[in-house]
């Protein structure tokens, strides 16, 4: 059976038990900042990331040296728009022993590709598990999170509030990738010069309201595109180059048969004066227009 559920495997020297007294040993390779029993059947935890990320786990299975079943009776994330998309998951670690080596096998059911959060939380259990999971278990010392200090790039973007968006579309990766960079076809207003090669430069006015120009220093082909806003003039608002420094990122990824576009402005934060009008138009183009375009080849008018 075909199963979307997000899974990950690490395979330690150590003995079921060593694997076993880790995985419950939450503080010492997921956060710091846990409180709760994290070891017996029906404790509850708690666990927050800054203002980022909020959950309440209870321990549904503990079996040692074998298993442990975490159940989320809550949850809440600031960067999504269903803030309690893990409510109601469980996440497993399944533990077993062959060639004198331990595996564990990670799964988080109910975590999918249609959530919102997936890519995000997709990067944080990978981390957790390969790295800090894995450290501890190895070396006595994982990498937790402490006093809110990020792990992951994901976790360093949400920390600073950049803004940030994505779409699921039923087309490859190939195709979307050739849609973002037909930016004309999405991003309404004049778009002069060219932006499909590594250091391209192109520049968008939206008659005297926004000028911005923007040169391609990441392209990586059907995965990720990141643009760097050398110049910006926008005109309704006291420092006119807010942009200017920032960055626009596409990061592309092909999940059973879809492909999922996360768009970041890496620096355009909520501290800009220019935050609310700029996100609410990134929002409109990014699941508006380009979302129409790479679906039917039309971009969509969201300006009026």
């Amino acid at each position: 059976m075909t199963t979307t559920d997000f899974s990950t495997s690490i395979t330690v020297d150590q003995s079921p038990e060593a694997t076993f007294n880790a995985i419950t040993n939450v503080r010492g390779w997921w956060s710091e900042e846990i409180e709760g029993g994290t070891a017996k059947i029906n404790d509850i935890f708690e666990y927050h990331f800054e203002d980022v990320h909020r959950c309440k786990v209870q321990l549904i299975e503990v079996i040692p040296n074998k298993r442990v079943v975490w159940k989320i009776l809550e949850n809440y994330f600031k960067f999504t728009e269903d803030e309690t998309e893990w409510t109601g998951t469980t996440v497993h670690f399944e533990i077993s022993e062959s060639d004198n080596k331990t595996q564990v096998h990670f799964v988080h059911k109910g975590l999918v590709p249609e959530y919102e959060c997936f890519n995000i939380c997709k990067d944080a259990w990978s981390n957790y598990l390969h790295n800090s999971l894995y450290s501890l278990i190895a070396t006595g010392k994982g990498m937790p999170n402490a006093n809110g200090s990020p792990r992951t790039e994901n976790e360093k973007k949400l920390t600073a509030t950049n803004f940030t968006t994505s779409i699921t579309v039923d087309k490859t990766a190939t195709e979307v990738f050739n849609a973002i960079n037909n930016i004309s076809g999405w991003w309404q207003g004049e778009i002069i010069g060219n932006s499909t090669q590594l250091n391209d430069e192109f520049s968008y006015r939206m008659n005297d309201i926004h000028y911005s120009k923007q040169q391609v220093i990441e392209l990586v082909t059907n995965e990720k595109i990141v643009w760097l806003v050398t110049d910006s003039n926008l005109s309704s608002f006291d420092d006119k180059s807010e942009w200017t420094g920032t960055k626009i990122i596409f990061e592309i990824s092909e999940v059973n048969n879809q492909t999922q576009v996360c768009f970041t402005h890496n620096g355009l934060v909520p501290q800009f004066q220019c935050y609310g009008d700029c996100s609410w138009a990134w929002g409109q183009l990014v699941q508006e227009s380009l979302f129409s375009f790479i679906n039917t080849g039309k971009g969509v008018n969201v300006f009026g």
